[in-house]
C-alpha cells in the first residue's frame, strides 16, 4: 500500500496523553500532534484545502500563481499542494519568524518576501499589504487570504473535527486550541459542538493580541496590541475565520511562559514541538487549574499542538536567544559542588601558622600561586592573610618580612557547606576576606574558593564545548 503523491498522507494525526506536565493525575490530557503532518504543521490542511477551493471556483487556473501571507507554517502547506499540482507560489512572511521557515519556504521551490512585523495591518509594507498588491499585480495570480476564507475553516470542520470525536469514540469533552486566523478553532468547534452540544472550546492567546479582550468585551481595543515574540498566533486584525459564538471562554500567556512550557513539553513528555504548542499546553494548564472543582475524571481533554520544535531551534531551543529575550535566568544555578567537581585535581589547602613570618607567607603566595592563605593553629582556622595585606606591611616597614603573620591576619575565611548556591558564594566573596572556606567530609579538611575560581569555571562553559570536559556542570549550565 503507498500513497500516489504526498498530499494524501495529510490529517490523521495521533493523540497522544500528556502525563508528567498535567498535575491532577485522575484527568486524561491529550496532545492531537499536528507535527505528523508531511510538512510538519496543522496548516497543512488548509493549504490543500483553500488550493482546491481556488480550483472550484476558477480563481486558480493551470500554471498560476499563489500568493499568501504567513507566518511560515501555511507557505508550507499551499507549496506542498503547489508542487503537486503545478502551481508557483509568492509568500509574504514577517521579520520576526524564525529562519528556518523562511528557508523551509524557499527549499520547497517558493518566493519570499520577509516585510517588518510592527507597522499595522494597512502599512503598505505589511505582509498583508505586499501579498494583496502582489497578487494584483502578477497576471494569472490568486490570493488565498486563509485569515477570511471559508475554506480555511471547513478543512478543520471536515477533517480535525471527526479525527477528534473518532479518535475519544465521541469522549472528547474540551478542546483547546491558540487562535490565530481562527480557522482551527472555528471549524473543529464547529463540528464537535454539533456532535454534543456540551463540549467546551477553549481559545488561547499571547499577550499583544486584540482576541482575549474582544471575546469578552467585543471592543477592538487597539491598545492591546503590541509585539511578542510567540510565533503564528494572536492577530492585530479580527480574522473573518474566527467565530466567537463557538468558544465558550479564553486564557492569555506570556511569551515566557509560552517559551517554557515548550522546552518542558521536550523535556518532560518527549514532544518535540513549537512556540505555540507550548502556549497551547500553558493556557489549558491555567485553565484546568482554574476549574479543577468543575472537572470529572471522565473529561477527556484535548490540546492541539500545531508544529513540530525543528522550525524554532535558532529561537525557542537556542539557549543564546532565550537569555536575550529573558525567558533564561542569566546567571545559571549553580551550587559550590558543582564547582569542585569541575576542579577534581584541585590542590590540598595550603595555609600558615600565625607565629610563621610575613617573608614566609610571601613565599608560599608566589610558589603556589595564590593570593591569601587561611591562618590555622592547632587545626583550627584562626584568621587570613591576603597579598595585600603582605604588600600594605611591606610599603609601611620594609623590615615587616620578618613580622608574624598574627601582626598582618584579618578575619578568618566563613565556613560554608558544598550545598551553597552560586548567589549566596558570589555575595561571600564580595565581603572580606575574599574566599570561603568549604567544609569536606573529613573533619578540619577544607576547600577554599575564590573569585578567580568562579571567574574559571563559568568560562568553562565555552571552553567545554571544545574540549569535551565538564558534562555535569555544562548541564546545569544548559538548564
Amino acid at each position: 500500500m503507498w500513497h500516489e503523491n504526498i498530499l494524501s498522507t495529510i490529517g490523521e494525526t495521533p493523540l497522544v496523553r500528556v502525563n508528567k506536565l498535567v498535575p491532577f493525575s485522575d484527568l486524561t490530557v491529550l496532545a492531537k500532534l499536528e507535527f505528523f503532518n508531511p510538512a510538519a504543521s496543522v496548516k497543512d490542511r488548509i493549504g490543500l484545502a483553500m488550493v482546491e477551493a481556488a480550483e472550484r471556483d476558477g480563481s486558480l487556473k493551470p500554471g498560476g500563481t499563489i500568493v499568501e501571507g504567513t507566518s511560515g507554517n501555511t507557505g508550507a502547506g499551499v507549496a506542498l499542494a503547489a508542487i503537486v499540482r503545478g502551481y508557483k507560489c509568492i509568500f509574504t512572511t514577517t521579520d520576526k519568524q524564525s529562519p528556518e521557515k523562511a528557508d523551509m519556504l524557499r527549499a520547497l521551490g517558493a518566493e519570499v518576501h520577509v516585510c517588518p512585523t510592527n507597522v499595522e495591518p494597512e502599512d503598505p509594507r505589511s505582509y498583508y499589504s505586499v501579498a494583496k498588491r502582489l497578487s494584483e499585480q502578477i497576471p494569472n495570480s490568486v490570493y488565498l487570504n486563509q485569515y477570511d476564507n471559508p475554506a480555511n475553516t471547513v478543512a478543520h470542520y471536515e477533517s480535525t473535527g471527526p479525527e477528534l470525536w473518532e479518535q475519544t469514540d465521541g469522549r472528547i469533552t474540551h478542546f483547546i486550541a491558540s487562535s490565530g486566523t481562527g480557522g482551527t478553532i472555528s471549524g473543529v468547534g464547529k463540528y464537535l459542538k454539533e456532535r454534543n452540544p456540551n463540549i467546551k472550546v477553549i481559545g488561547v492567546d499571547p499577550f499583544g493580541s486584540v482576541y482575549y479582550k474582544y471575546f469578552f468585551t467585543k471592543e477592538f481595543d487597539e491598545t492591546q496590541i503590541y509585539p511578542y515574540v510567540t510565533e503564528g498566533v494572536g492577530e492585530d486584525i479580527l480574522a473573518g475565520n474566527m467565530d466567537f459564538d463557538l468558544i465558550d471562554d479564553f486564557v492569555r500567556v506570556t511569551d515566557k511562559d509560552s517559551m517554557l512550557t515548550t522546552r518542558l513539553l521536550a523535556k518532560e513528555e518527549g514532544l518535540f514541538v513549537g512556540q505555540s504548542s507550548g502556549m497551547a499546553m500553558k493556557g489549558a494548564l491555567q485553565w484546568i487549574v482554574d476549574h479543577r472543582d468543575d472537572l470529572i475524571p471522565d473529561d477527556v481533554i484535548v490540546i492541539l499542538f500545531p508544529d513540530s520544535g525543528f522550525r524554532y531551534l535558532s529561537k525557542t531551543y537556542n539557549d543564546v536567544w532565550m537569555r536575550d529575550h529573558g525567558f533564561l535566568e542569566q546567571t545559571p544555578d549553580l551550587a559550590i559542588s558543582d564547582i569542585l567537581i569541575a576542579q577534581p585535581t584541585r590542590p590540598a589547602v595550603v595555609s600558615i601558622s600565625p607565629r610563621e613570618v610575613l617573608g614566609v607567607a610571601a613565599d608560599m603566595m608566589m610558589e603556589h600561586g595564590i593570593s591569601q592563605l587561611p591562618v590555622t593553629e592547632d587545626g583550627e582556622v584562626v584568621g587570613s592573610i591576603t597579598e595585600s595585606d603582605v604588600l600594605n606591611h611591606l610599603i609601611d616597614n620594609p623590615e615587616a618580612r620578618n613580622e608574624t603573620v598574627a601582626t598582618a591576619m584579618g578575619e578568618p575565611p566563613p565556613i560554608v557547606p558544598q550545598s551553597m548556591h552560586l548567589q549566596q558564594l558570589v555575595e561571600r566573596l564580595d565581603s572580606p576576606p575574599g574566599a570561603v572556606l568549604v567544609e569536606r567530609e573529613a573533619k578540619n579538611e577544607f576547600d577554599i574558593i575564590t573569585k578567580i575560581d568562579l571567574i574559571g569555571i563559568l568560562s568553562k562553559r565555552v571552553l567545554s564545548a571544545q574540549n569535551g570536559i565538564d558534562s555535569k556542570i555544562d548541564s546545569k549550565l544548559e538548564s
